[in-house]
């Protein structure tokens, strides 16, 4: 049997002491995008678990939405990245 070796770090710790591995991520085909899932993908990615393109492919999407996910929780927290928070940090 053959296992892939994915690149990258097996698991990164979060600033909360715990570990976020690639088990951790949401489904590939995931539709509903609640924010502990967006928050998820963007621990993954900023603390390099996984790249900016493998997310967008992994996920379908857009490079400027992903960025636009990171911007939000870099400036306002995790809570910026709830849809029905969206006015409250909507960035002009």
């Amino acid at each position: 049997m053959y296992i892939k070796k994915e690149p990258g770090p097996v698991f990164i710790t979060l600033p909360d002491g715990s570990k976020l591995c690639r088990s951790d991520l949401p489904p590939k085909d995931t539709s509903r995008w609640v924010a502990r899932r967006k928050a998820r993908v963007v621990m993954a990615v900023v603390g390099g678990l996984i790249t900016n393109k493998e997310a967008c492919n992994m996920y379908e999407l857009s490079d400027d939405e992903l960025e636009s996910w990171v911007m939000a929780v870099r400036k306002h927290g995790t809570a910026a990245l709830r849809a029905t928070a969206l006015q409250k940090y909507r960035q002009l």
